[in-house]
């Protein structure tokens, strides 16, 4: 077949920007630039250097599944063996000559004449690619509350996912606010080191022991066949857990076996009434800890249960008026994932702005690709993550813009945009199956939701179903704008 040459703008090298880079090489595509805005691959591994920072996905899951041989030491990658991972996947593949690094991408308009997207990037330079693919993630824009004379402070304060490696925490009155993913990692880290630690908690979290069994070598014929085995193992008992979001009977044995597990770890009935949940389990992110509740009960460690009102020059106040001195505050609250690509600015057709069309909730079609944005896609879009691996997500969405590019480079072709009505009924479909989850329980509000209560982060479904439905694009989906002149052709 004929095939005309387009050039591919990507945008991050994380994950999902070198998985997608993969993707295109093996489909015979190397026009293709991956635009990184720091010196280095790895994204939010890269960015999250914190003490104790490891993935909750086990290594074997957590990673691509045509590079599933790397030598990983543990069960659970810490964060300096994944970003080592991602940094090989990059060179043994080929995709770092395709990185542009320190390179921040502002923003992009799409040009209808001439079928192309214009990208701005920070140093005023502009580029120019046929399509163009958002790999920037949910979580690269951290969240720091605007408390009240947070200025004032004397201290240092940091957010944990820009950790000061130069500030000493040895002797120090230290202060986290938050106890989401990064907190249940970086605490018991740093509990041995301070004077004291003040953990301020705004709602205790379902914090499930984690599995620590060896993880085996994969070299050899035996070896590939247990890791492979390892790894399918892995697949199932995630995608129980999806089965479980929806499941009023494996919600309450799973609530049943935390509030044992955890009668057993912290016998002080005061404190284990503060680490108690009061909202189902599963509406918020589930986390995996073996040492958490262990570090809670050190004698320098105390958990503050009373909301965080005001930052004063030598520590804070609490909502129960009471002021607690700190010489270091750590921002562990998270991120803004339901802000989707923030701080890009997208203008498609007839100027639409994206973050205009997304104002009541990001939507898009299959998480990739949004009507009136031609030849535009994204990775670990709106509705795509999943309580499992989302690096099995990006694969499934790597090869389905494959698909996309494989259709733009028809001479024929310059543009593709899904059809409104088609993204409209999948996501009234999505938004109902939703509906009957535990993810919109009345009783809590998570990161999985957006400001009116809408879940615009979240798969409602299997894994696999997921991969299902992006095995292959389908042209019905599509309108597509044909031209009687035809691209430059490529063999």
């Amino acid at each position: 077949m004929k095939w005309s040459s387009i050039k591919i703008a990507i945008i991050g090298a994380g994950f999902g920007g070198i998985g997608l880079g993969v993707r295109l090489k093996r489909a015979g595509f190397h026009d293709f630039v991956i635009f990184e805005r720091a010196a280095e691959v790895g994204g939010v591994w890269r960015d999250n250097s914190y003490p104790g920072a490891a993935c909750d996905v086990p290594s074997r899951m957590y990673s691509f599944s045509f590079a599933n041989d790397y030598p990983w030491s543990e069960r659970f990658g810490q964060q300096p063996e994944i970003l080592d991972y991602l940094k090989n996947c990059a060179d043994r593949f080929g995709v770092r000559s395709h990185i542009r690094f320190n390179t921040e991408v502002d923003g992009a308009e799409f040009d209808a004449q001439n079928d192309q997207w214009h990208i701005s990037i920070r140093d005023g330079g502009i580029e120019t690619a046929d399509m163009l693919v958002s790999a920037i993630g949910l979580f690269n824009q951290p969240l720091v509350p605007d408390l009240p004379g947070r200025e004032t402070f004397n201290g240092l304060q940091f957010h944990s996912s820009r950790w000061d490696h130069d500030c000493s925490l040895d002797g120090k009155i230290v202060a986290v606010i938050g106890t989401g993913a990064s907190a249940i990692q970086f605490v018991p880290a740093i509990a041995p080191r301070v004077g004291q630690l003040l953990v301020c908690q705004r709602s205790p979290q379902y914090v499930l022991p984690r599995d620590e069994r060896p993880i085996h070598s994969a070299n050899g014929l035996w070896e590939q066949i247990r890791s492979r085995a390892d790894r399918f193992g892995i697949y199932l008992e995630q995608e129980r857990r999806t089965r479980r979001r929806g499941s009023a009977r494996m919600t309450a044995q799973g609530q049943a076996a935390f509030l044992a597990r955890l009668e057993r770890e912290v016998p002080d009935p005061e404190l284990r009434r503060k680490l108690t949940p009061s909202y189902p389990l599963g509406c918020k992110r589930v986390l995996q800890s073996n040492d958490w509740y262990p570090a809670l009960q050190r004698e320098n460690v105390e958990l503050v249960d009373s909301p965080v009102t005001e930052i004063r020059t030598n520590g804070f106040v609490t909502q129960d008026r009471e002021f607690h001195p700190a010489e270091v505050l750590i921002f562990g609250t998270g991120f803004t994932p339901t802000r989707y690509l923030t701080p890009l600015k997208i203008t498609g057709l007839a100027g639409t702005d994206l973050n205009h069309v997304w104002k009541n909730g990001a939507e898009a079609y299959l998480g990739v690709t949004v009507a009136g944005f031609p030849n535009f896609f994204m990775m670990y879009g709106p509705n795509t993550n999943i309580a499992g691996s989302i690096v099995y997500m990006l694969e499934s969405q790597a090869r389905y813009i494959a698909d996309a590019a494989g259709l733009l480079s028809r001479p024929e072709v310059r543009q593709i945009s899904v059809r409104r009505p088609v993204q409209d009924a999948f996501n009234i479909d999505i938004q109902g199956r939703l509906e009957k989850t535990v993810l919109v329980a009345d009783s809590c509000h998570s990161y999985y939701q957006d400001p009116s209560g809408k879940v615009t982060t979240q798969w409602p479904g299997f894994m696999y179903e997921y991969r299902r439905q992006m095995r292959r694009l389908k042209r019905a989906d599509f309108e597509i704008t044909s031209s009687k002149t035809e691209k430059p052709a490529r063999t």
